[in-house]
């Protein structure tokens, strides 16, 4: 990069690029797939709508972003309804309290994929089975065991 004086005004020549996606599914776009038919659709609505949780609207999201990165569908609702309640107390639209609940997100969509995103790719996280995933996301010692019977409420079988 040049560096030139001009008046006392510093300019810079060179070349400016933006920065790649952080995630895949910001980079193309893809049909989102039809889950009308699908069974986990209706549960997860149901399960939402049992504890009238704004979540339930993003039903779908979650099936897509479980789709997406290879996750047991049941586990990104799972964490948001312990964290949030559902999406009742979540502020900045961070219905998992994703970084001690301080990241702020644009949309409910946005964060449901960035977690889940993270969730499968980072390598905090990856190649992890659920047990071991849930230790690193909250250490408490009680915490995978919540998770996993929200997950069983859900549907008993993935």
């Amino acid at each position: 990069m040049r560096k030139i004086l001009t008046g006392g005004l510093a300019v810079f020549a060179g070349m400016v690029s933006l920065p790649s996606p952080v995630a895949p599914y910001l980079s193309h776009k893809v049909p989102a797939p039809d889950y009308r038919q699908d069974q986990r659709l209706e549960r997860l609505r149901k399960f939402f709508a049992k504890s009238d949780c704004p979540a339930g609207n993003y039903a779908h999201v979650f099936l897509e972003a479980a789709d997406d990165y290879g996750l047991d569908w049941r586990l990104l609702p799972s964490i948001a309804y312990l964290e949030s309640g559902g999406g009742k107390a979540a502020a900045h639209n961070n219905i998992f309290g994703w970084d001690s609940g301080k990241a702020q997100f644009h949309s409910p969509t946005a964060v449901i994929h960035t977690v889940g995103y993270r969730l499968a790719y980072s390598p905090r996280y990856r190649d992890k089975n659920v047990d071991e995933l849930l230790a690193t996301y909250n250490p408490v010692p009680e915490y995978a065991q919540k998770v996993k019977s929200v997950m069983r409420r859900i549907s008993p079988v993935e």
